[in-house]
């Protein structure tokens, strides 16, 4: 776009109001930057590298005219994470908050150390649901906002090496159920999105290189985030952007169900009454 039509669309620009978005300064989170402001959101972006911060605020600006402002913070650390709260309990005009911000750690059980479990927790779960837990409530009064929480593939499926990572990407995909089951009737979105292996920095701290991985089976951030949009506008209440076939995600969602029901009733499935009667014969 040439500068004439950045001045333009400048002037155009009617804000959406303000998107949140963790993880801003690089991967998902940028991308998610980039196409928001490209919406007509506004932005407030949170990392801990600023100098990274600066440099996609100086972006945006000059390609979109957006109104951003950045807050350098790890969201592992309570301080940070209670400023950034503060921040954002007194802004009534955030529309939008993307939980992007994650950990990774591919170990098994047994041999990941304390401090990475700390870190996987403090930030794929506390951080996410805490700041969830500060918009949420502007949200259902004003009947308007949108929460966009980043699960996984792995939020329902644990291979070898992923057990800690696995559930804590569980928890996020539990807690958007919650979510969209409390918010069912109103015009507050929550909205799961469930990427499989995607091209981000992530990698470097796994202990899986991205360039060891089959790389027709990984996915661009690009590619994903721009999926994760089309399904939030689509009403998916997950978005799985690799996945063709839609309907494995509405047969999983019915078998939980059917699941959950099954287990409504007070006395013991039939396979177990041979060991209730022998244990209730022996005394």
């Amino acid at each position: 776009m040439g500068a004439q039509g950045r001045k333009n669309g400048s002037a155009r620009r009617v804000s959406k109001g303000t998107a949140v978005i963790t993880g801003a300064s690089s991967g998902l989170g940028a991308v998610f930057a980039d196409r928001l402001a490209s919406r007509g959101f506004d932005l407030i972006l949170v990392a801990r590298r600023k100098d990274r911060l600066i440099d996609l605020e100086k972006q945006l600006k000059s390609k979109y005219g957006a109104s951003t402002k950045s807050i350098p913070a790890d969201l592992t650390a309570e301080a940070d994470l209670d400023s950034l709260i503060e921040i954002l309990r007194h802004d009534s005009g955030i529309t939008m908050l993307v939980n992007n911000a994650g950990a990774a750690a591919m170990k098994t059980i047994a041999s990941i150390s304390t401090g990475e479990i700390n870190r996987l927790i403090d930030l794929n779960i506390r951080a996410l649901t805490r700041l969830t837990s500060t918009v949420l409530p502007g949200f259902k009064e004003r009947d308007l906002g949108t929460i966009v929480n980043i699960g996984s593939s792995l939020s329902f499926y644990t291979p070898p090496n992923t057990g800690v990572y696995s559930a804590t990407k569980a928890y996020v995909m539990n807690y958007t159920f919650g979510l969209q089951q409390e918010l069912a009737g109103t015009k507050v979105v929550a909205h799961l999105v469930m990427p499989a292996k995607t091209a981000t920095e992530i990698w470097e701290v796994t202990g899986v290189p991205l360039s060891s991985l089959n790389q027709e089976t990984v996915m661009s951030a690009e590619d994903c985030v721009d999926a994760a949009l089309a399904g939030l506008d689509q009403g998916e209440s997950g978005t799985l952007p690799s996945v063709e076939d839609y309907n494995l995600w509405a047969q999983f969602e019915e078998i939980r169900k059917r699941l959950y029901s099954a287990s409504q009733t007070g006395r013991p499935a039939s396979r177990y009454h041979v060991g209730f009667a022998e244990s209730h014969s022996s005394k």
